[in-house]
């Protein structure tokens, strides 16, 4: 029997004299509706400096774009093809005429995309944080699958190549420097191998630092640069040639520890919806929430820090959480910086899960990283990160060795692999629910499902007949919906958080049309077919509201400021850190400043959200 719970409340109401005055562009509603947030505010304000504009065109109308922009005398930097898009850079003056073009679908701001993760704040040389420590809080043991034949593609700052990923280092492509071409292995800042050696180190450069994956193959395709940033438009590149050479690679999981604050919907977002396609054709796509889940000056909590692309919904969007250098698992907490839900815009449930991100050793390249921040190295080869950048590789990780557990199980390849749907599906159905100090269980827009459960995930995964039919039961034998870490019996959360319902019960145990490659994650159309138990799920049915949910522990709105938008609404503006917001009646929400805003031009960025 499978229960849905879904969330009520009581509706926000926004004042619209908060935006204050509008253009006389900001009248054609047909143009605005074209430019998401950030260029919207360019042409409103008459800004005197090109935007990097990603431009995308109406089917068959890509000359059309490419002819107006030569006759305005703007360069074309680059084509995204498979989105029928371009990158360039335009004045508000050519954003306010080209948006008004005909053949234009959308634009979108090329938006600087950076890692998420950077060294903690402090001075002292910190304690070696053993990663046998962290392969045994997952419940991996030394007879655990090891990710063998499995492909994690990282699109990030490139890989230094070293022993810790001999004979298993597929290929490296530079997109930064080489227009996307086959070239040597590097990394110039430290980020990617960090992230490479949480995926897949073999521990041969010092076995406290061992992979969750050790036998995985790695396939780097750089994107970002030395300073550890980069452009949209390449990492959207990068993606779209994972895809192309998904077989060729061998690629089976995405990872991306990067991205940019949301700026328009989902389903106009460029680099979301490259992510979408990565995923429909059956790449496991693993995104990081974000480090914006707190005032970095008041150390209050923030709701709504998500960012693009961690608010696709079919992406597997992975927050943080301390182990505190500990094996069992009660003592671990939510890591202040991690990113809580709703995503901007559409309103959906993120992260998907939580996974050990704070305070983690693994590989660096001697670059930027290690040459800035040497009382964080903990040996020639190591040094200490935090933030969901580390989560996502870790979940990374986690995914290769279940792909491999499921397809030693099934007989790969005559049986066909988990698809993205199923694999976030299983490893939110073993997750562990986490609370705090207090013994309160966190709300499911800070942890999702829970806490990553790699052990539990492996049993289930092994378990899964993928040749079942559609509609019927999968489990080829009993799972226990437990997991024994540390000698303590942890009950797995037992529900996936689809979009914005939370389903319970045996979901996963049956082969349903929702693990689909053509279903993208949390849809509830007829036309998908997605019936859960006896009735249909229809349409998204969150409301915002200020009353707590009793059972799911969420306080909806008491610490979000929605600016003058509802949910589904273009013009969502600003977060306020704590409890501001909602209940106030003046038109000016308080006292904004550049203390209490996380978005827009008052971002607050970087490593000063890591505690």
């Amino acid at each position: 029997m499978i229960h849905i719970r879904r969330f009520t409340g009581v509706i926000l109401l926004f004042v619209l004299a908060a935006m204050g005055p509008r253009s006389a562009f900001a009248a054609n509603a047909s143009s605005q509706r074209k430019l998401d947030r950030a260029l919207l505010e360019a042409v409103q304000t008459r800004s005197l400096k090109p935007q990097p504009v990603i431009v995308r065109a109406k089917a068959g109308q890509m000359a059309a774009v490419r002819n107006w922009l030569k006759a305005h005398g703007d360069v074309v930097e680059s084509e995204q093809a498979a989105l029928n898009a371009l990158s360039t850079k335009l004045t508000a003056d050519h954003l306010d005429q080209l948006s008004d073009l005909l053949e234009t679908e959308t634009l979108s701001l090329n938006a600087p995309v950076t890692g998420f993760a950077a060294p903690p704040k402090g001075t002292t040389t910190p304690t070696p944080p053993a990663l046998t420590v962290l392969r045994s809080t997952l419940g991996l043991t030394s007879s655990s699958p090891t990710g063998k034949g499995i492909g994690v593609a990282i699109i990030d700052t490139g890989v230094e190549s070293s022993s810790d990923f001999q004979g298993r280092f597929t290929a490296f492509y530079d997109f930064v420097n080489n227009g996307g071409r086959f070239t040597t292995a590097y990394d110039d800042n430290g980020h990617g191998t960090h992230l490479a050696g949480l995926i897949a180190g073999n521990g041969s450069l010092g076995s406290a630092y061992t992979g969750v994956a050790p036998d995985a193959r790695i396939i780097v395709l750089k994107a970002l640069n030395a300073q550890g940033s980069g452009k949209t438009s390449d990492v959207i590149n990068a993606i779209y040639f994972a895809i192309t050479n998904k077989a060729l690679l061998g690629i089976d999981v995405l990872n991306l520890s990067l991205g940019h604050p949301i700026y328009e919907p989902a389903a106009t977002d460029p680099l979301v919806q490259a992510v979408e396609a990565a995923s429909r054709a059956g790449i496991i796509v693993v995104t990081a929430a974000g480090n914006v889940g707190q005032n970095p000056l008041t150390g209050q909590p923030g709701y709504a820090g998500i960012t693009s692309p961690g608010n696709a919904p079919s992406a597997i969007t992975a927050g943080a959480f301390d182990h505190k250098g500990t094996v069992g698992r009660g003592d671990d907490r939510i890591a202040p910086y991690s990113s809580a839900g709703p995503t901007w815009y559409d309103g959906q449930v993120k992260p998907d899960i939580l996974a050990p991100g704070h305070r983690l050793g693994s590989d660096v390249s001697r670059a930027t990283l290690y040459n800035s921040y040497p009382t964080l190295r903990l040996d020639t080869n190591h040094m200490v990160l935090s933030g969901t950048s580390m989560a996502a590789a870790v979940t990374s990780g986690a995914i290769a060795v279940m792909l491999e557990a499921n397809r030693t199980a099934n007989g790969y390849p005559a049986h066909p692999s988990l698809t993205p749907n199923a694999v976030k599906a299983l490893l939110q159905y073993s997750a562990l629910r986490m609370h705090d100090d207090l013994g309160v269980t966190y709300d499911t827009l800070r942890q999702g499902a829970g806490a990553l459960n790699v052990a539990g995930a492996i049993d289930l995964a092994k378990a899964v007949d993928t040749s079942a039919p559609v509609g019927s039961w999968w489990l080829t034998s009993g799972v226990n919906t437990f997991t024994t870490i540390d000698g303590q019996a942890l009950a797995w959360a037992q529900n996936i958080v689809w979009g914005t319902n939370i389903v319970w019960g045996t979901t996963v145990f049956t082969n349903e049309p929702a693990w689909a490659l053509n279903i993208v994650w949390g849809t509830m159309r007829e036309s998908d077919n997605i019936v859960w138990g006896t009735g249909a799920l229809e349409g998204d049915n969150i409301v915002w509201g200020t009353a707590a949910l009793e059972g799911d522990n969420i306080v909806w709105g008491t610490n979000i400021v929605w600016g003058t938008g509802l949910i589904g609404f273009t013009d969502g503006m600003n977060i306020v850190w704590g409890t501001a917001g909602p209940n106030q009646t003046s038109t000016t929400w308080g006292s904004l400043s550049a203390t209490n805003i996380v978005w827009g031009t008052n971002l607050v960025w970087g490593a000063t959200v890591l505690q």
